[in-house]
Formats: structure tokens, C-alpha cells, sequence
């Protein structure tokens, strides 16, 4: 290997290098200019094939890449948001969105002549754009734009590396032997192994489209050439989708497989449709000369054609990878792991999640308080045992969670998802502590069960009143995190304070009892113990109740607030602790 093909060889490598590196640039400023919405709309918004098949073209149209779409609609499907038949029409709107790159692309082959003109040379504009691109990221502090500086540097990174692609091969359309390797893959068979492996070595379907783009300008490439590879390409980029289903349940296989059997029909209908119809017809752009404009249209048409012929065969298809995938589809949704590692390239995502995960930890925790509250009267070992293997599991939803959250910190997030992650962390240990007292609450009752201690009915009827407040506590605080109500969320300090007040009270009622011998030192005990872990409760919720209310006025002094709401004697915590006293009175 001589020294001119050494240094073609290298400034090849770096143009594709230049060129992934700026379209992963300008599609991450993209995403973040996005808020990252278009991820949560693409799961919230795709109840019918073309729904779904819309939406993908246009997420993917923003993200620049088909593979990361699909990658995200598989870590949907796994964790049980999405079905895989709402995710096929996504993954084919993801083939067509992904073709929008080609025509990008043709923005770097836009040439001036002299004067004026020289303004629309691709060199020209390449600079324009990094020059904003600098100041934009430099001097203004705005994330958006910021945002916006990081776009224009990856779109001018884009354009300098298909520049360099292009100017490293240029030199070989005199080449004998390079012409004619490029004149073999008019072979259908060689033209798609060709375009599967570029692909595969890329790990992008954009990318092997702007190489194939590049290679177009040595004038080289013909129709017959160019249209298997383009075939090639598309199978080619099911690689990394492929290899992102690994370690996930069927679901997310079936989803991964649903790519690569996209592609492969398409192929099969490329290839028998268009080459019968040919040898009948002859088309007379069968032998055409292809630059980086006809191969992005030819990118663009058959993608599209090939998806809206397979649109209406979603449940055959859904079939097909069952098949290939078998596994019953038992319901299992309790099984799905709701924290997908490949979220946290989408914070928006990651964050409903963890926030669907904590809404489910704690209602966990009021349904063992439920149990709990039947062991002491009534207590059953099958019952105390569920509520054991239910604080295990909230225990083991908290640690996950919460590791989940600080890897989040991490990321790249727009203020608004740092609040809500900062509001999420201060949550969940709150959270999980009610899990715990309902947990002590369960063993108070199996205690008192094996020495066969009962509460008298008066003590019984005290402490009904004071679970039922426990209970709407929880009730309140729950669905102010789950739906981020203040007003409910305001709720529960008066009622709160309330509990504190009748935990007293009835501490100084069976002290009375005890002194009239009417209950024993050990029930006192136990009913002491009790009143202190529902007090717990009350306080754990008035935590998570604060902190929403902090979050959602950016006010972090928790004892300046709980002093200023208190002292409103004529306002809103009078008129809620009043409803409350009387509700509960005892």
C-alpha cells in the first residue's frame, strides 16, 4: 500500500469520524431544544399504526438516527408502556424520518462560483453557522440557546466531514480498479452485502447513506448500483438495535426483531417488484449517473413506499416475531422493570418513570398499612407474610429508585427536570419510612397475637378513629404526588398537626385507663408504641406534602412555610384543620 492511498484511507476515516461526531452533536441539541417531549408524546400519542408511524418519522426526524428511536421503543415496550404492536408503525416511521439526513447531507454539495454567489458555498455557510454556533454556546447563558449554538456547531461539523469525505474519494473516479468495484455491486446480491456491512461497521443507516452520498461524486455510482445498497443499508441498521435487546424480556426481543423484519420485507419487495417490473418496462433511469441529490431521493422513496405498503400488515407482522420469539403473554406487568437504563438518555422519560415508580412504591406502603391494621385485632400468619414480602419489595423499589434519580443527576436536564428529580429524592425515603411503620405495625399485631393480648373495646374504638385519619393522610399525600395538586397537597399539614393532637390525647386517655386498672402495663405498651408509629406516619407525609409545595414555589426554607401556614388562623389551614377536627373528633 502506497503512501497517496495511506492518506486517502485516513482522511476518509476522519470525514465519517467529523460526521458522526456532528450528528450526534447537532441531534443531542435537538433533543434538549425539544425539552424532550417528543420521546414522551411518541409513547403517550400512538394508539393506531399511522399515528405511530407519523410520530416516529418526525422523532426521528429531530434525532437523526432510526437505531436510537427504535432503541428507546424497545426499552418502552420492555418495561410494559407500549405494546409491540403500537411500536411496529413507530419503528417504520423511523425508516422514513432517518432519510431526512440525505437531504441535509446535500446542503455540503452546494457550490459557488465567483461574487455573490460564493455566499451559498457550502464553505461559506459551514462558517457562518460555526461562527454563530461558538458565540451562541460561548457568550449567552440561556440553555436554549445554548441549545442552539450546539445544533449549529454539530450541523457545521456535519458539513466539514461530508466535505472531507467527498474530497478523499474525488481523486478516484480516475481509478481503473475502484470504478470498477463500485461497477460490480450493479449485481443486486453484492449491492446489498455491501450496504448491510457498511452499516454494520457504522452503526448508522445516516451515516452509510452520506458515505454512499460521497462516493456519488466520483460519478461511479449508477441506479442499478445504488438501489441494493440502499436496500443493504436499511437491513444493515437493525446492528445496534439488535444488540440493545440483549438482557431484555421477550417483549423488548419481539420489538428489536421487528427492525430487522421491517427491513427484510421491504427488501423482498424491493427487489421482486421493481426487477420484474424492469425486465418487462426497462426504465430508463436504470443506468443513470447518481449524484448526492437523486441518492437522497431514491433513500427517501423507498423507505417510504416500502413502509406504507406494510402499514396495513401490522398484526401479521406483530405475529411473525411472535412466532420467532414464542412465550406466553401472561399478565405480567408487575414484572416489567419500569427503570430502563437506556431512559437516561431522555430525561423527560426517565423522570415519568421514576415518578410512575414512586406512585406505585407508595401505594404499596398504604395497602401493607391496610393489612397492618387488621393484624392486631385479627391477625393471620398468610397476611402478616404479605405485608413481610411487600415491605421487601418497597425496600428494593426505594434502593432502585434512588439510584436511578442520582444517576439522572448526571444528565444533561432543562430546570424544570432537575426540580423535579431534586423533589423526587426527597420523597422517596419519606415514602419508603411509611412503608416501615406499617411493617411495625404488622409486628405489633403478631406480638400481641402469640401472647394473646387484646386492646379493650374503648381503646379499639380510639384507635379505628385515629387509622382512619392515618389512612386519608396517606390518601391525600399520595394523590398530591401522583397528580402535583397543591391544593390537595395543602391538605394534609392541618390534618397532620391533627393526628399529632389526637395521638396526644388518646396517650393521656389510657394512661387514665391504666390508672383505673381498666387496661394492663403490657397493652399499654404495645397501644403506646402504636400511637407513635401513626404519629410517624403523619409526620413522613407532612414531609413529602412541604416538599411539594417548596418545589412548586421554589421556596426551600420547609420551617419558614410551615410557620407562616400555621399562623394563617383565619385562612386555608384554619378551614382544613377545623373540617378535620370534626371529621375526627373523638
Amino acid at each position: 500500500m502506497d503512501i497517496n492511498t495511506i492518506v486517502l484511507v485516513l482522511t476518509l476515516l476522519s470525514g465519517v469520524a467529523l460526521f458522526l461526531y456532528g450528528m450526534s452533536v447537532m441531534g443531542d441539541g435537538l433533543k434538549q431544544m425539544a425539552g424532550n417531549k417528543l420521546e414522551l408524546i411518541l409513547y403517550k400519542l400512538t394508539n393506531t399504526p399511522l399515528k405511530g408511524l407519523l410520530l416516529g418519522a418526525a422523532v426521528t426526524a429531530v434525532i437523526q438516527s432510526s437505531s436510537a428511536t427504535t432503541v428507546m421503543v424497545v426499552g418502552f415496550v420492555n418495561s410494559g408502556m407500549m405494546k409491540v404492536a403500537q411500536a411496529i408503525g413507530i419503528i417504520m416511521g423511523a425508516n422514513i424520518g432517518t432519510s431526512i439526513t440525505g437531504w441535509i447531507l446535500c446542503l455540503s454539495y452546494i457550490d459557488g462560483q465567483q461574487g455573490i454567489a460564493q455566499l451559498l458555498s457550502t464553505a461559506t455557510i459551514s462558517a457562518i453557522v460555526a461562527i454563530l454556533g461558538i458565540i451562541f454556546r460561548t457568550f449567552l447563558k440561556k440553555d436554549v440557546y445554548r441549545q442552539l449554538g450546539n445544533i449549529m456547531l454539530g450541523f457545521a461539523i456535519l458539513m466539514i466531514g461530508m466535505q472531507t469525505m467527498s474530497g478523499a474519494v474525488a481523486p478516484l473516479k480516475d481509478s481503473p480498479a475502484f470504478v470498477s468495484m463500485l461497477t460490480s455491486f450493479t449485481n443486486p446480491v453484492l449491492g446489498i452485502v455491501f450496504g448491510i456491512a457498511l452499516t454494520a461497521v457504522l452503526q448508522s443507516a445516516s451515516a452509510a447513506v452520506g458515505v454512499l452520498q460521497a462516493l456519488s461524486v466520483t460519478g461511479a455510482i449508477v441506479f442499478q448500483s445504488a438501489y441494493p445498497m440502499i436496500m443493504g443499508i436499511g437491513i444493515g441498521a437493525a446492528c445496534p438495535v439488535l444488540l440493545s435487546a440483549m438482557g431484555t424480556n421477550k417483549y423488548g426481543k419481539r420489538t428489536a426483531l421487528v427492525y430487522l423484519i421491517n427491513d427484510v420485507f421491504a427488501m423482498i419487495l424491493g427487489t421482486t417488484l421493481f426487477y420484474s417490473v424492469n425486465a418487462f418496462v426497462h426504465f430508463d433511469f436504470y443506468s443513470m449517473t447518481m449524484s448526492p441529490f437523486s441518492v437522497a431521493l431514491l433513500n427517501t422513496v423507498y423507505r417510504a413506499a416500502a413502509m406504507i405498503i406494510l402499514l396495513p400488515f401490522v398484526k401479521g407482522i406483530e405475529k411473525i416475531v411472535m412466532l420467532l420469539v414464542p412465550g406466553k403473554d401472561e399478565d405480567d406487568d408487575d414484572d416489567f422493570e419500569l427503570l430502563e437504563e437506556r431512559f437516561l438518555s431522555y430525561p423527560a422519560i426517565a423522570i415519568n418513570q421514576c415518578h410512575r415508580s414512586i406512585v406505585m412504591m407508595a401505594k404499596s406502603c398504604l395497602k401493607n398499612l391496610s393489612r397492618a391494621f387488621t393484624l392486631y385485632g385479627d391477625f393471620s400468619d398468610k397476611l402478616y407474610k404479605k405485608v413481610q414480602n411487600r415491605e421487601k419489595k418497597v425496600d428494593k423499589y426505594e434502593d432502585k429508585i434512588g439510584a436511578y434519580l442520582i444517576q439522572l443527576t448526571g444528565k444533561e436536564m432543562t430546570e424544570i427536570q432537575s426540580k423535579e428529580v431534586s423533589e423526587y429524592l426527597h420523597c422517596i425515603g419519606d415514602f419508603e419510612r411509611t412503608g416501615d411503620h406499617a411493617y411495625h405495625i404488622a409486628h405489633i399485631g403478631k406480638d400481641m397475637s402469640e401472647k394473646g393480648i387484646r386492646f379493650s373495646s374503648v381503646a379499639e374504638h380510639e384507635l379505628s378513629i385515629l387509622e382512619s385519619a392515618t389512612k386519608d393522610i396517606m390518601d391525600l399525600t399520595i394523590d398530591a404526588f401522583e397528580n402535583q395538586d397543591m391544593d390537595t397537597a395543602k391538605h394534609v399539614e392541618p390534618l397532620k398537626d391533627l393526628i399529632s393532637i389526637l395521638c396526644d390525647e388518646l396517650k393521656m386517655r389510657h394512661v387514665q385507663r391504666l390508672r383505673d386498672g381498666i387496661c394492663s402495663l403490657d397493652q399499654g405498651i404495645y397501644y403506646s408504641e402504636l400511637l407513635n408509629n401513626l404519629e410517624r406516619i403523619a409526620d413522613h407525609c407532612s414531609n413529602v406534602a412541604v416538599c411539594l409545595l417548596e418545589m412548586a414555589t421554589s421556596d426551600y426554607d420547609s420551617h419558614a412555610y410551615l410557620s407562616q401556614y400555621r399562623r394563617e388562623k383565619t385562612g386555608e389551614y384554619a378551614t382544613y384543620f377545623k373540617e378535620y377536627d370534626e371529621k375526627y373528633g373523638i
